[in-house]
């Protein structure tokens, strides 16, 4: 199936985190129960309008990883896999 999010809304896969820290620190299964705060760009509308009827483009891309709001994009599940989906503005930063 082809997802194509309309206006500045994005599909998120959601990365998992790192069960053990830099320094060596263990992260414990509970952990995993928070919301993920990083995820790389499935898929991306093509913008939405401004005042004028302009289309502003977005400033992700598919294949972008990326910060977000840690509850800002709702959950949905797609032929039994889940993604986030939020608006251009749920992002925060773009990891490179």
């Amino acid at each position: 199936m082809k997802i194509q999010p309309l206006s500045n809304h994005v599909f998120i896969e959601p990365l998992a985190e790192e069960k053990t820290t830099k320094s060596g620190i263990v992260i414990p299964d509970t952990a995993d129960k928070e919301k993920p705060i990083r995820g790389k760009i499935f898929a991306a509308g093509p913008g939405k309008l401004n005042d004028k009827g302009e289309r502003v483009p977005m400033s992700v891309k598919e294949g972008d990883t990326v910060l977000f709001k840690k509850y800002g994009p709702d959950e949905i599940e797609v032929d039994g896999k889940k993604y986030l989906v939020g608006d251009e503005d749920d992002i925060v930063a773009v990891i490179e």
